[in-house]
């Protein structure tokens, strides 16, 4: 690594942790919502690894030192271990690991996070209809959504793999997320059912508010806070799918980086070359974890009777 691939990461980790730190202190200082998501250390620590993995895979081409794809040298630099020359070692191809970890952020990061965001928008969107609606209209949506729960997403997303002959990115994310919201639906039903029947919304609908307008302005928003947790959660989920799906040579088709095809390529050398698939994995695992913490500050803040002393 150069100079300024160094001072471009040094820059990210400090931004990062300046960024999180000037959220929570003025969470703190000025209103409960952000002292109930802070109270927990690790929504700060989990925030904050978040802020910095977006920055590195926002800025990739000023931190990673090489071409994600480029073959350094086949013959002399396989399974090189990590050193100040290659940060975390080179892959059986001769490939910068660190290169391929930055820029396998943008892809695997952009999947879980659009790919949850088709999930939690088709779920919310099912899940308020059966659980406002009722009657035969939450019967057949909610049977609908057994069918799919109990379909393996992975033999659904093989089939299609085998359909198309591969899937570019975009058809990917929407595989996945088309396979990945029935949880979420269920979890927005049971919301919207209790919410129904409170006086704000008998009472919008006796000033003669149509359905949308009720469900849009009066139930969704107080419905927020198992939305905004299965969103978080449904991130990390997500992710792991689509490692999983790499790791089979079914997600993002080499020699793309991503995480998951990443530990694949490395999967063959393990034990004589371990950080090719070391680092890739602990990519996921830091994501996973740090999303669940932030999913617990959410979860405590949109609470209202949540011990805030």
């Amino acid at each position: 690594m150069t100079l300024g691939n160094w001072l471009a990461l040094f820059v990210a980790l400090v931004t990062a942790a300046e960024v999180v730190r000037a959220l929570r202190h003025r969470a703190l200082r000025r209103d409960q919502w952000g002292r109930r998501f802070f109270r927990l250390r690790t929504t700060s620590w989990g925030l904050g690894i978040l802020m910095f993995l977006v920055i590195v895979a926002l800025v990739a081409p000023l931190i990673a030192p090489f071409d994600p794809n480029r073959q350094l040298d086949i013959v002399h630099l396989t399974n090189q271990p990590p050193s100040w020359t290659f940060l975390l070692g080179t892959d059986p191809l001769s490939r910068d690991v660190w290169s391929r970890v930055v820029y396998g952020a943008r892809v695997s990061l952009g999947i879980g996070a659009l790919g949850a965001l088709v999930a939690v928008a088709l779920g919310t969107l099912v899940g308020a209809i059966a659980g406002y609606y009722r009657r035969w209209i939450d019967a057949a949506l909610m049977r609908g959504v057994d069918v799919g729960l109990a379909l393996p997403r992975i033999f659904i997303l093989l089939m299609a793999v085998a359909l198309w002959d591969g899937l570019p990115f975009a058809a990917l994310v929407i595989a996945i997320g088309l396979t990945s919201w029935f949880g979420t639906s269920r979890l927005v039903r049971a919301e919207v059912l209790s919410l129904r029947q409170r006086d704000f919304v008998v009472a919008a609908r006796a000033l003669g508010a149509g359905s949308s307008r009720v469900i849009l302005r009066h139930v969704l928003p107080n419905a927020a806070a198992p939305i905004i947790v299965a969103a978080a959660l449904g991130v990390g989920n997500v992710l792991l799918l689509e490692a999983a799906l790499s790791f089979l040579g079914i997600g993002v088709p080499p020699p793309d980086a991503s995480w998951g095809n990443m530990i694949a390529d490395g999967a063959p050398g393990l034990y004589t070359a371990p950080w090719s698939t070391f680092f890739p994995g602990l990519a996921i695992s830091l994501v996973v974890m740090s999303l669940n913490a932030v999913a617990d500050g959410v979860r405590d803040a949109m609470n209202p009777r949540e011990d805030t002393t």
